[in-house]
């Protein structure tokens, strides 16, 4: 095999580790009495309806997994409906998957909110006999958009856009965005009248905090009105950015200031389970790593930072790895999410955070010998910005198309347009969705003299 696709079989096995259908299967069983879910057992003679909801990329696979786990005796008394990316949907007995956005666009829309509010009058209708299952995973703040009285969903995208242009952490976006929903922040939770909830998740960030994955919408809100104010400002502080955040926004969080804490609570409990990680996909490709001969040096998972800085580290740890070791096969591994500088340019550009990843790194590799080095980033969902690609690859082959139709990469990291450069050298890492989340899989191969 080539380097390359050994590095591809490698983040492969990672993105297998964390397959959402059968994550959900391992965290279900029934038998003819009963159902377990992560330990919680419930009495099928005490239950009248399970009902699931949920939102995220990982949803479709998380649905199937419910519906291949219950068997016959639970299927009577299920019902369901889960957003899901368009090109995720498929036929499923009793859950419904809802196409709440296109494939490749993570932003909500109009469709995203009609599916909402489908899902919030499934838990309105909730009794004392009643089971809600809640599948969330990464992706799920774009798929559950459920805008507060008062806020359109135009404004919340205009400060979505905002806040991610201007290199807002997911902790701090989702701040802004909880508090401008109904769903997100224990929304969902508080919707719900009586009953009991599980929510199953696997997260995309990192540490798995709870309240931050998929913007929470079964936890209760830490962050408060005056906590997004400040996050407002801190991005949108001056004359020009201020004025960019639609009035309706500054007015709603002022609003909420003081509101008593009473009205954020929740009537019943929901028990919490995270069943799939960065962590669970970083060992898998390890372990895979090892299994095929290379020495593997862990970089850590739930790794952020700026995605160019991270793909220089990777090119310069393998660079030296070759000078010093050449005889050993080495992988550098990490995870994570990244985020990307984005230039001033007015020029047209497209790419993602693990495409820059592995441009930055050739950009730092220059015209060196790369026969025995990759550098290979990508997204664990698929998705790699707004792009159809998972991530890419640069390697000696990519480095010889460049040359040969007389690319300088570096003009094209300049104004992060990583998409267009791996377009045309052959770089590209394309799956289409994985109907998985679990952040970045970012990896460097050194391949022995013997390989």
């Amino acid at each position: 095999m080539t380097l390359q696709q050994q590095a591809e079989a490698i983040w492969r096995a990672g993105v297998a580790a964390v397959d959402s259908t059968a994550l959900v299967r391992h965290a279900i069983s029934a038998d003819r009495s009963c159902l377990t879910i992560c330990g919680e057992t419930i009495s099928l003679d005490s239950l009248r309806r399970l009902v699931v909801v949920g939102a995220g990329k990982a949803g479709a696979g998380m649905a199937a997994g419910v519906e291949d786990a219950l068997g016959s005796r639970f299927l009577d008394k299920l019902t369901g409906w889960v957003n899901v990316p368009a090109d995720c949907v498929r036929s499923l007995e009793k859950i419904h998957l809802h196409p709440a956005r296109p494939a490749g666009v993570n932003e909500p829309t109009e469709a995203g909110v009609h599916g909402c509010q489908q899902i919030l009058e499934l838990v309105h209708s909730l009794t004392p006999d009643d089971l809600c299952l809640v599948l969330i995973s990464g992706g799920g703040s774009a798929l559950l958009p459920a805008p507060i009285e008062g806020v359109s969903l135009a404004d919340k995208l205009t400060v979505t856009r905002l806040l991610m242009r201007s290199g807002a952490t997911i902790h701090e976006l989702n701040t802004v965005r909880k508090r401008l929903s109904r769903v997100k922040g224990g929304g969902l939770l508080r919707a719900a009248p009586a009953g009991r909830m599980i929510a199953l998740i696997i997260s995309d960030v990192p540490g798995d905090p709870l309240g931050i994955i998929a913007s929470g919408p079964t936890v209760a809100n830490c962050d408060s009105a005056q906590d997004a104010l400040a996050v407002l400002e801190r991005f949108a502080g001056t004359d020009s950015a201020h004025s960019s955040v639609p009035a309706s926004v500054w007015n709603a969080l002022r609003q909420q200031i003081g509101k008593p804490v009473a009205d954020e609570k929740s009537t019943i409990e929901c028990h919490n389970f995270v069943i799939g990680n960065n962590q669970t996909a970083v060992n898998a490709a390890a372990a895979e790593a090892r299994r095929r001969g290379f020495e593997v040096r862990l970089l850590g998972t739930d790794r952020q930072g700026v995605a160019s800085e991270i793909g220089v580290e990777l090119a310069e740890l393998s660079s030296t790895a070759l000078r010093e070791a050449s005889s050993r096969s080495i992988c550098f591994l990490g995870g994570g999410e990244p985020v990307v500088k984005l230039a001033e340019t007015d020029l047209p550009r497209v790419g993602g955070r693990n495409q820059e990843v592995a441009l930055a790194a050739g950009c730092h590799w220059g015209n060196r010998d790369l026969s025995r080095l990759i550098v290979l980033s990508g997204g664990t969902d698929g998705e790699d910005g707004p792009t159809d690609a998972a991530g890419a690859f640069f390697d000696a082959t990519v480095q010889q198309s460049a040359q040969d139709k007389g690319l300088d990469p570096r003009t094209f990291l300049a104004i992060n347009d990583s998409y267009t450069f791996f377009n045309q050298v052959g770089g590209l890492l394309k799956t289409g969705p994985t109907h998985t989340n679990v952040m970045d899989l970012q990896m460097a191969l050194v391949a022995g003299e013997s390989r």
